[in-house]
Order: C-alpha cells, then structure tokens, then sequence
C-alpha cells in the first residue's frame, strides 16, 4: 500500500501540472473571455458576463495551486500563479482599453455589484474552491467545472477593475481588487480543505506544507475588510427597513388617522417623503388644499406632535401646500322625488344631438348624379 502512494501522489502532480502549464488554450480563452465580460459589463448584461465565466479557464491553475499548497510544492504554485496572473494582467489591459474607448458617462448595476464583496462572496468561493478539486479528484464530477466556474466569477473582478481605473475610479477599483482576491483565495483555501478532507494521503502532506500556513493566514486576514463590510450591509437593510415601515406608518396616519389637517376635502395629502440625512429626521407633506389658510401652524404642530408620541424617533413635519380653485356655480339639488330615468326624458329635441350623432348633409345636385 506504502508502495502505491508515492506513485499516485506522482500521477496527480503530473495532472496539475498540466493545469497549472500556460499554453496557447489559455491564452486564447482568457483574452476571449476577458473581451466578452468586458463587453458584457458595458452593456450591463448578466447573462453576456454568465458566458464569460464559462469561457475563462482560470479555475485549472488555481485548482493546481491549491494542490501545490497541500503538497507544499513551491515551485508548482509559483507556476500556476504566474499562469493566472498573465491571464490576469491581459484582462486587466483589454478592459481598461475598452472602457476609455468606449467612454460611458457612468456604469451599470453589474460593474457596480463588484465593487463591495463580503463574507457571502468569501462563502461562494470556499465552496466553488472546494467543488472544482473534487472534479479532479473525482471522474464523476467534472461536469461540473461549468458551473464551478459561474460560482467563482474570477475574470468579472478583474475586467471591472480595468474599467474603473480607465474612468480613475481608484476606491471602487479598490472593491473590485479586493472581490478578486476573495475568490482567489477563497478557491485555495476551499480546494485546500476539500481534497485534505477527501483523501487521506493528502491529509498527511498537508500536516508536513509550510505553504498552507501562509494560505490559511492570508485567507484570515481578509476577514477584516469582508467582516467590516457585511456588518455594514446589514446595518443599512436594518436601517433601510425600519426607514420603509416608519414612513408607511406616517403615511398610514396622516390619510387615515383622526388627527388631520382640515375637514371633508379641504386638504388632500398627495405625497409624503421622508429626508433621513437631518436630525431629526424631516417628513415633507405635499398637500393639495381648497383653503389656502390651511393647514395652519397649530395644525401641523399638532400633528407633528402626535407623530413623534406614537414612536421613539422624533421627526419635524414640514407641509408644503399648493392652493387649488374650485370654479363652478351652485345649483340647487333635486327634488328627491325625481326619478333618474325621468332625466333623459326631460331633455328637449334641441339637446338631441348631444345624445345622437347628428345626420350627414344632403349631397349637392351635380353629385347625386356622378354617384
């Protein structure tokens, strides 16, 4: 059995070796799908970025990077860090010309999407990283790189980077970085795991890798920034959600609630927002009034005031209101004994055209005869 392992641990360094090789496929592939996200990017089209991932073949260096980091095999890693960062470099070019030579004011959601990675897109690459070494430990499996490859989106980064910089848009340039360097160590670290957990010869090498030390701390230190920035996103859906239910709830009270502006029509709320950047916090009231002394002060304050008593978070109320004229002349109404359908028969034949459409002129003579 001891016989057997040294020639098996050979066999798979053969095969990443060959994954970890730079040949004319890669190159090919990589430029491909470096000018198809790009492109895709600028369009802001999701499923022309899909496409890209699929094209991009840098899963296969980084999968034989993290087989080297088991191994502890300095030279194999160097070799398959230099593959990809070609591949990377050219991206990063190709993207760059495209952006200043297409010269769009102002990007789509999808440039922006990748310029605040979090733990989430940590997750996705430990998983995505692990995926892609179980297809090359196991036969059954390898179907799945397609997929892997979408999971792990490494050329969408990087094309976003070089857009950004063409435009010199250095911090989210800076997010955009940081994504890549979340999915190519999130891939290591995951391929890393997978196949120390899978097989038990690697397991042993990974015990004698000084490699894996400096992978696992490298991942660890990127728990700072993601970890900043997912605690910030959750901060701002908390903040976004409390912001929706309490101006709901405003808005709820000012058109339904007993505490008003004025009686019967004289005062119709048509808009409401909420300026949260103050404090405290303003609601403006748009209103529509048939009475330009209403709202008065005393009644905004009131109603301000019962704002701020339902809840903790205290609000000034600012109502901007707009005069409309009501123009028509006053009519007695109708004895209740009318009847409506006595209506239409009390019209005289003068109104009729008004019910009917009126009948067409008589042709003149000479025309009656051509017809």
């Amino acid at each position: 059995m001891r016989s057997s392992e040294p020639s098996r641990l050979d066999r798979l360094s053969r095969g990443n070796q060959r994954d970890a090789a730079l040949n004319e496929a890669f190159v090919v592939l990589s430029i491909g799908a470096s000018l198809i996200a790009t492109l895709g990017l600028l369009a802001n089209s999701a499923d022309v970025v899909i496409g890209a991932m699929v094209v991009a073949p840098w899963i296969k260096p980084l999968r034989a990077g993290a087989f080297a980091v088991i191994v502890g095999n300095l030279p194999l890693l160097v070799q398959a860090l230099r593959t990809l960062l070609l591949g990377v470099g050219t991206t990063l070019v190709l993207a760059a010309l495209l952006g200043m030579v297409a010269g769009l004011p102002q990007f789509g959601s999808e440039v922006m999407a990748r310029t605040s990675p979090n733990l989430l897109n940590l997750g996705i690459a430990l998983v995505a990283g692990a995926l892609a070494s179980y297809a090359n430990l196991s036969r059954d499996a390898v179907s799945s790189l397609a997929g892997t490859a979408i999971a792990v989106a490494l050329v969408p980064p990087v094309c976003v980077m070089g857009l950004l910089l063409a435009h010199q848009h250095l911090a989210l340039a800076t997010g955009a970085g940081l994504l890549f360097a979340t999915n190519l160590l999130g891939v290591l670290t995951g391929g890393v795991v997978l196949m120390a957990w899978k097989d038990p010869l690697l397991r042993q090498q990974l015990r004698r890798s000084h490699l894996s030390v400096a992978n696992f701390a490298l991942t660890a230190l990127l728990l700072i920034p993601l970890g900043t920035s997912f605690l910030g996103l959750l901060r701002n859906a908390r903040r976004e959600s409390t912001r929706e239910t309490v101006q709901l709830t405003i808005e709820t009270f000012l058109k339904r609630q007993t505490v008003t502006f004025g009686e019967g029509k004289e005062v119709e709320l048509e808009k409401l927002e909420i300026d949260w950047d103050p404090n405290p916090p303003v609601i403006r009231a748009l209103v529509r009034v048939t009475d330009p002394t209403l709202p008065t002060f005393k009644q905004v304050s009131a109603v301000q005031d019962e704002i701020n008593r339902r809840q903790s978070y205290r609000f000034q109320l600012v109502v901007q209101r707009t005069a409309v004229d009501v123009v028509g002349p006053e009519e007695a109404p109708n004895p209740s004994t009318v009847a409506e359908d006595s209506v239409l028969q009390s019209i005289p034949p003068s109104f009729s055209p008004l019910l009917s459409p009126p009948p067409l002129p008589a042709l003149p003579p000479e025309q009656q005869q051509d017809n």
